[in-house]
């Protein structure tokens, strides 16, 4: 899915609140312009069903949807009453981070509000696995990659290089956000092991390679 799709798939749930299923609620609701050919796609990879004019989820687009509203909502929740961010800069970086939130950061958040049970127009926030396990402990951080000690794991949640050629240079390597890299040695120099690549660099590259540290 990629950001377009999952925009209309949220203008699905949004619409199907208001128990309004139309092509018409959808395109009300929905942030971008889309056409035969977005729904003609999401249809074939079994993400809606479509019967007359009404547009339904499938099992696994309902899933997906409930993901996307789920991020969109904790990440509204997060700007107001933490960023104190006003209605119009909060859903605008709130559209932005539902696409990109991991998993891991997701869960952290909604602890760290309290699993928030609605968001703040009032619409409901759809629970996660963290709700249902009631956890009270955020025990998990972004740190820098420096931070890890040899043997540690963590899943790269940002890169902010020295240089924009530092940049396009680790993306060559297959070093991406999501990656999960460990920490191989940190003297003489560090060294790093993901995937089938090993990977020495320097201190400040290093620093400026975020991860979010992985329990054992």
């Amino acid at each position: 899915m990629n950001e377009k799709y999952e925009e209309i798939l949220e203008a699905v749930w949004t619409a199907a609140e208001q128990n309004k299923y139309s092509l018409a609620a959808i395109r009300k609701n929905c942030t971008i312009e889309f056409d035969e050919s977005d729904l003609m796609y999401l249809e074939q990879k079994g993400m809606i069903v479509r019967s007359d004019d009404q547009i339904l989820f499938s099992s696994e687009g309902r899933k997906q949807g409930e993901g996307i509203i789920r991020r969109h909502r904790l990440a509204e929740v997060l700007m107001t009453s933490i960023l104190k961010l006003k209605s119009n800069e909060m859903e605008k970086i709130a559209c932005q981070v539902e696409h990109y939130l991991q998993p891991e950061v997701e869960a952290a958040i909604c602890t760290l509000l309290g699993h928030p049970e609605i968001c703040p127009d009032g619409k409901p926030i759809p629970k996660g696995r963290c709700c249902e396990r009631c956890l009270d402990v955020v025990d998990q951080a972004v740190v820098s990659l420096s931070q890890l000690k040899p043997g540690e794991r963590g899943k790269v949640t940002y890169i902010k290089p020295g240089s924009h050629s530092n940049l396009h240079q680790l993306i060559s390597f297959g070093l991406n956000p999501g990656v999960v890299v460990t920490m191989h040695r940190t003297s003489p120099v560090f060294c790093i092991k993901y995937e089938q690549t090993e990977l020495a660099l320097d201190e400040e590259i290093v620093k400026n390679i975020f991860v979010w540290r992985l329990a054992e």
